[in-house]
């Protein structure tokens, strides 16, 4: 039997790209690169309905918000991962809310973690029920 050398182990890294020739953003992030082993962690699209299956702020898109954020972050957790893993999330407003008010909700959610996810925004003309006003999907990744 031969004794091989121990290799190190492989280990995964997240880039965050925002180049110069784009607008910077505290909110996003324009780019994200993932290289070498990571694991990734797709997450359907998170409301405002609660674990009774309640919709929590019926006709307040920050409460709603707030809801929203609290599930991804729960799911975040039941995955091993934390907020600042999170790397695309995709936001889903209904249309005549205000994207401020979500907005704000948002930033104080992150609060002063580095690196926010890249983002896109869609304004839909409902939702099924029609009292939710948000939906956030997302996808994080934990370097192994």
């Amino acid at each position: 039997m031969t004794n091989s050398p121990e290799q190190p182990a492989p280990s995964g890294s997240v880039q965050h790209l925002n180049p110069d020739a784009l607008p910077k953003n505290p909110a996003f992030t324009q780019a994200v690169v993932v290289s070498g082993p990571a694991k990734t962690i797709y997450i359907g699209m998170q409301n405002a309905v609660d674990a009774s299956r309640s919709i929590v702020g019926k006709g307040d898109i920050a409460a709603q918000t707030e809801q929203t954020l609290k599930n991804l972050q729960a799911c975040l957790e039941a995955a091993g991962a934390r907020p600042e893993h999170l790397i695309q999330w995709t936001i889903y407003v209904a249309q005549g809310q205000s994207i401020q008010a979500a907005f704000e909700v948002g930033q104080r959610w992150w609060g002063d973690r580095p690196n926010p996810p890249a983002n896109t925004v869609i304004l839909v003309p409902a939702f099924v029920p029609p009292d939710w006003l948000i939906g956030i999907e997302a996808i994080a990744v934990v370097p192994v």
